[in-house]
């Protein structure tokens, strides 16, 4: 278990952030969350500047777990990445996972969503279509020198995580 620098993508709802807190605990490696660098507590969000600016820091350190999709930054984080986790699950389960986290208060999050917003829902019914095809055409062309981990469900990924804990 060679990792140092890894991100984790996949669509909203998939339980991005809860496997990359399970990640944090068994390497130990410093957690940040995307959403916690681009919005502000009071629902606004900082410039592009200052969003990449802050992804540069991060990404200029030795070792890191990144947790976020932002497709405008992906490129430049699978260039510094040495492992990438892709929750690619059926669109069902990432539309309950985004439901369940209703009203719940998150650490990846500077508020807690009080609604299942129609866009937001959209979105995630469009990412199959419209962001997932990105995300496998960048994968592919930044396969070589990292390990490109995709996983299909909710129990794949558990036992994965069960795999990183064995001795």
């Amino acid at each position: 278990m060679g990792f140092e620098k890894i991100i984790v993508i996949g669509s909203p709802g998939a339980g991005k952030s809860k496997f990359a807190r399970k990640l944090c605990s068994i390497t130990g490696l410093p957690l940040h969350y995307l959403d916690m660098l681009w919005y502000k507590p009071d629902r606004t969000h900082v410039s592009r500047e200052e969003f990449d600016e802050k992804l540069e820091e991060i990404l200029d350190t030795a070792k890191w777990i990144i947790d976020g999709n932002y497709q405008r930054t992906l490129e430049r984080r699978l260039q510094m990445c040495d492992t990438v986790f892709l929750l690619d699950y059926p669109l069902e389960q990432c539309l309950a996972g985004a439901e369940e986290r209703v009203g719940v208060k998150r650490e990846e999050m500077p508020w807690v969503e009080e609604s299942f917003d129609d866009d937001f829902r959209q979105w995630i019914i469009d990412f199959p279509q419209i962001q997932l095809p990105q995300i496998y055409s960048l994968l592919f062309q930044y396969k070589q020198g990292r390990d490109i981990i995709i996983l299909k469900s909710r129990a794949e990924t558990e036992e994965y995580i069960e795999s990183l804990m064995q001795p």
